[in-house]
């Protein structure tokens, strides 16, 4: 019985760890990217000084990889790069209000209380699926409260840029865009970094739909 148990626990386990959550990403990249490029060293553009912030410089880290793999290399402190890369992002709180309907404990000669979240548009006939249907009935006399909360929707946009360090000349903007109820968007910004560089350079001047799994 213990192994039994054991056995179940592990199995649950797998279950619960396995989830993961689809990101989904609006991504539109316009370039002119070379078609050969000797020197990929870069270096970020420095920030302004209310912006120079640790997060920032957390999201720079994660630029940093994707662009590694990409076979770019930051440059040398002291050493001139090749190419300038910058970044900014934003989150933009949406709140939404939700109203829904809901019926108050009442007694029915027939049925007794009724069930306080009561919905009178289920079911077609008196009795359907365990619920009772009071179109039919001229003792029902049920009237609606309504609750209000509100859901919270989070906007968020990341710009990056890539331009030739020499003469300023832009090659590379992309713009991602994301919503979602996700609160933290250290949560999220990983997914939207990887999104930006998917298919890189990637077709300019066309938007297109990245989704990715994040593991929970």
């Amino acid at each position: 019985m213990k192994r039994l148990f054991m056995a179940a626990a592990a199995s649950l386990s797998l279950l619960l760890g396995g989830c993961a959550t689809t990101i989904r990403s609006d991504v539109t990249t316009f370039h002119e990217w070379p078609a050969a490029m000797a020197d990929k060293s870069y270096a970020f553009d420095a920030p302004q000084a209310q912006e120079d912030t640790l997060e920032l410089r957390s999201y720079q880290g994660l630029v940093r990889k994707e662009l590694a793999r990409l076979g770019f290399r930051e440059a040398a402190s002291g050493s001139t790069p090749n190419l300038k890369v910058a970044m900014r992002f934003m989150t933009t709180d949406i709140p939404v209000r939700v109203i829904e309907p809901m019926y108050p404990m009442q007694y029915h000669p027939r049925i007794g209380f009724g069930h306080p979240f009561y919905r009178p548009y289920w079911g077609g006939r008196r009795y359907w699926g365990g619920w009772y249907s009071p179109f039919y009935d001229p003792f029902w006399t049920g009237i609606p409260a309504y609750t209000v909360s509100v859901q919270h929707h989070y906007k968020r946009e990341l710009q990056l840029a890539i331009k030739s360090a020499n003469d300023g000349r832009r090659l590379f903007d992309v713009t991602v865009h994301n919503t979602s109820r996700e609160r933290s968007t250290p949560v999220v910004m990983p997914a939207l970094v990887q999104s930006a560089f998917t298919g890189f350079p990637g077709v300019s001047g066309v938007a297109r739909t990245v989704e990715l799994k994040r593991e929970d």
